[in-house]
């Protein structure tokens, strides 16, 4: 069996990153534990590079925490302006104990106008779609991208598809 850390304690990322690596090792059995570490970024990140770090910053601490795994997965989504618009998105990394990483980062959506002003007023994205959909605790469950595509995608498969992506070097050793 097959340790996965992931750099969270957020349900759904946890289930996203069992998701992914079910999908891409068939064979293999996995457990799962979701530990809570700094990404030693803002608590969102509000540009891709930052977005990018919080998440290489996540493994890392995660494998300092429990250096017995087989993989640590760190999750981190962020914002970037692009001109009056906001964008969306996640970067996820992976690191195997043999220290191989993989790296993919999610497909990019665009927040509506009344979201983007609460951001930029201070909140983080969670609290802003919370505040303008009347909901509770959006982010650990369908998320930004579930309200928006009417639950037609979630965060939990957003980020699995990602997962998916950064395994790619796990997979095709020869190539990476």
């Amino acid at each position: 069996m097959k340790k996965l850390v992931v750099a969270s304690k957020n349900p759904v990322k946890i289930n996203a990153t069992l998701n992914g690596f079910k999908k891409m090792f068939r064979d293999e059995q996995f457990s799962v534990e979701g530990i809570s570490v700094s990404s030693g970024v803002s608590d969102l990140p509000m540009n891709d590079d930052e977005t990018y770090q919080g998440a290489i910053n996540r493994v890392n601490n995660a494998s300092n925490v429990i250096p017995t795994a087989d993989y640590w997965i760190g999750i981190e989504g962020g914002i970037e302006a692009k001109d009056q618009d906001m964008e969306a998105f996640a970067w996820i990394v992976i690191k195997s104990k043999d220290g191989k990483i993989g790296k993919a980062r999610t497909g990019t959506l665009f927040l509506p106008p009344k979201v983007s002003e609460l951001i930029r007023q201070g909140k983080e994205l969670g609290e802003a779609d919370d505040i303008v959909f009347g909901m509770d605790n959006s982010k650990q469950g369908i998320g930004t991208v579930g309200i928006l595509t009417k639950n037609v995608s979630s965060r939990e498969k957003f980020y699995s598809d990602a997962v998916v992506f950064a395994l790619i070097p796990f997979i095709n050793p020869e190539l990476y």
